[in-house]
């Protein structure tokens, strides 16, 4: 970390920009800052690009359906979710455009799918189709379903490949990316910002444009920059996502969503590229970080995978991964939207911090990373 921190500063003043987080957002700010030009260090505490909330998702590409209109969320989504596929057919990042099915699986249900349906077209998302229970049984014979919309533009991407593509289109515009950097503390020097790195004796790094794209600890690191305004940071909270895996072939081509319940989109199905079914995630409210899946949750899996695919047999889940998703609101408080602060808003010159990013982040990467970009020069 030392002779990272000489390497950073040796011959330089200070750096154009510094970004802290390695996760899929960070990594496309870090593409678009490096390609506009500015001299750009990423710094991740772990070991590998994504280790947190970016490999531990569904690795679904959303269509933009569920959020609030002129929402920061569903705005970067639809856009993101575009330009994400665009992404994926111009590097050769795996992906496919699967499409899902939203479904009522009762009559009591049917009223949600209008309000979903006027939603997503106060979002833009323009290519959503109503089915009769007859349609939506041609598509997907297993399901128990009486009405359902089906969502063409929803998909699948291997995370990990377009992470990867991100990272060396970074490099090649010149950003230097550290692993195993954790950053103590943010000290504002007038014309941006001091890093104190982590460790005994490390020097600090100084840099115009600080972005705080740390994902789970982005609120507690900006607890560490000095003078920080304290009413501009949100709370933190965590929601853990348990996600359990089908022993056997699925029996549906697409991705099978219920009406969303309070507090998430309810336990879905999404394949993998390779066709395997996952279902999660569930909610829950956690307060240290914590990634073991409790196999006794499966029972409730059951219980509501069988809403809408009643042949479920027994004994065919079993454990698979649990993610956490960084939020900034916390139990039983609307969703929060992606929060993107810079100095117009907190005072601080030349720092930008993210909070909240959580689902549809991915998906919303691209047009993230062009938001803050935008910032950053202006700033700069």
């Amino acid at each position: 970390m030392l002779a990272f921190a000489e390497k950073v500063v040796s011959g330089l003043d200070q750096l154009d920009c510094i970004v802290i987080g390695a996760g899929v957002v960070g990594l496309a700010i870090a593409r678009a800052l490096g390609q506009a030009g500015l001299e750009t260090v990423v710094v991740e505490r772990n070991a590998h690009i994504g280790e947190e909330t970016s490999s531990r998702n569904s690795e679904v590409i959303h269509a933009g359906i569920y959020y609030p209109a002129g929402s920061r969320k569903a705005l970067s989504c639809v856009a993101g979710r575009d330009m994400l596929y665009a992404y994926c057919d111009s590097h050769n990042v795996p992906h496919r455009r699967c499409g899902k099915l939203i479904v009522a699986s009762s009559d009591a249900q049917v009223e949600k799918l209008d309000a979903i349906e006027e939603k997503a077209r106060a979002n833009g998302v323009d290519d959503l189709e109503r089915l009769s229970k007859v349609q939506a049984l041609d598509m997907e014979p297993a399901l128990n379903v009486v009405a359902a919309l089906h969502s063409p533009s929803t998909g699948v991407i291997d995370s990990h490949a377009y992470m990867l593509s991100l990272l060396g289109e970074a490099e090649d515009a010149g950003v230097m990316v550290a692993f195993g950097v954790g950053v103590k503390s943010i000290q504002p020097t007038g014309e941006g910002c001091a890093i104190t790195l982590e460790g005994d004796d490390a020097p600090s790094v100084r840099a115009r444009i600080i972005v705080n794209a740390a994902g789970l600890g982005a609120v507690k690191l900006a607890h560490a920059i000095e003078g920080f305004p304290r009413e501009r940071i949100p709370h933190a909270y965590l929601a853990k996502g348990s996600y359990f895996t089908l022993s056997g072939k699925s029996p549906f081509s697409r991705l099978i969503y219920p009406v969303p319940e309070q507090g998430g989109l309810g336990v879905h199905l999404t394949l993998d590229l390779g066709g395997q079914a996952r279902f999660g995630p569930d909610v829950e409210w956690v307060e240290t970080p914590n990634l073991d899946v409790d196999p006794a949750r499966g029972a409730r899996f059951y219980d509501a995978i069988r809403r809408y695919w009643p042949e479920l047999k027994d004994g065919v889940l079993a454990p698979g991964y649990a993610g956490l998703r960084p939020k900034i609101a916390g139990p039983g408080e609307p969703d929060a939207d992606f929060v993107i602060s810079g100095p117009d808003r907190h005072g601080v010159p030349g720092l930008i911090n993210l909070f909240g990013i959580e689902s549809p982040g991915l998906t919303a990467s691209l047009a993230l990373a062009d938001e803050v970009a935008a910032l950053a020069l202006s700033a700069g």
